[in-house]
């Protein structure tokens, strides 16, 4: 199964040199992660698990050299914890982090707080893949009836966006949510790294897929089966127009990660990944 496009180096990388390094970080195991329900604008800390992934996150980004000079989160505080862990494992804790919400998770809308487990038993694993993993599918969205609404859109950080509240996501596909992160990336991320600074990225398992499927030019039918997993850095050589030279690297111990994937992937399974 291709979970990401590892082994495919863009045509015009023989021809240019790396000049721009940027991370990605899916945040670290989240509490309602460990217990498999879609967690998505829900505000949830990370689990015992999440907060020791984040620090040998850390830990290794420090050992191989690396140093950033500005973080990128969401406005959720898994996202948020992890960067301050990540630099704090790094010695790098007073490097400015920067939050906004078109980073946030995407919005599953009415399945928010649900079991992927016990939605596959009732509405089969074929279409919870699709809620997960498909480009262009909304799932069905939130209302005021939801029991997390009021907890999502009472919330005071959502006083502070671009947009009026009411214009906020009620569900999104992932084609949604590159379509809301992509003027953040282009008006503030890029142009920090066209100054040469390098960026860490500490976003969510879609947020970090949409910008990859950007970046790389993944199709609508391969980004089905990219799987990112948690607490996991991911190194994107870029040259001067931000276009890969090489294909990403998931950075860390190979075997461990792609467990960690395969763990991911059989959340959307009727047993949970359980055996």
């Amino acid at each position: 199964m291709l979970y990401l496009r590892l082994d495919v180096r863009p045509p015009h990388s023989i021809f240019c040199m790396s000049k721009y390094k940027l991370f990605l970080l899916r945040h670290g195991e989240g509490a309602w992660n460990k217990e498999n329900r879609f967690c998505s604008w829900v505000d949830q800390k990370l689990s015992e698990n999440g907060v020791v992934e984040a620090q040998e996150c850390g830990r290794l980004l420090k050992e191989n050299g690396y140093q950033f000079d500005q973080v990128f989160t969401s406005m959720l505080s898994r996202s948020i914890q992890t960067a301050w862990l990540v630099l704090e494992a790094m010695g790098q804790e007073w490097v400015p982090v920067t939050k906004c919400w078109r980073l946030n998770e995407r919005h599953y809308g009415a399945l928010i707080g649900l079991n992927r487990a016990e939605m596959a038993l009732n509405h089969g694993e074929e279409q919870v893949k699709k809620w997960r993993r498909s480009y262009d599918i909304t799932p069905p969205p939130i209302d005021e009836s939801h029991p997390y609404y009021a907890e999502i859109y009472n919330d005071r950080r959502y006083s502070t966006c671009d947009v009026p509240k009411e214009e906020l996501p009620k569900s999104e596909s992932l084609k949604e949510v590159l379509d809301r992160l992509l003027p953040y990336w282009n008006d503030v991320i890029v142009p920090v790294i066209k100054s040469g600074r390098t960026v860490l990225i500490s976003g969510h398992g879609n947020s970090c897929r949409a910008l990859l499927k950007h970046l790389e030019g993944i199709s609508e039918t391969d980004i089905v089966s990219v799987t990112l997993p948690t607490g996991v850095p991911i190194l994107l050589e870029l040259d001067e127009e931000l276009r890969p030279v090489k294909p990403c690297k998931l950075l860390g111990d190979q075997a461990k990660i792609q467990a960690a994937i395969k763990k991911v992937e059989d959340q959307g399974k009727v047993n949970g990944g359980k055996k």
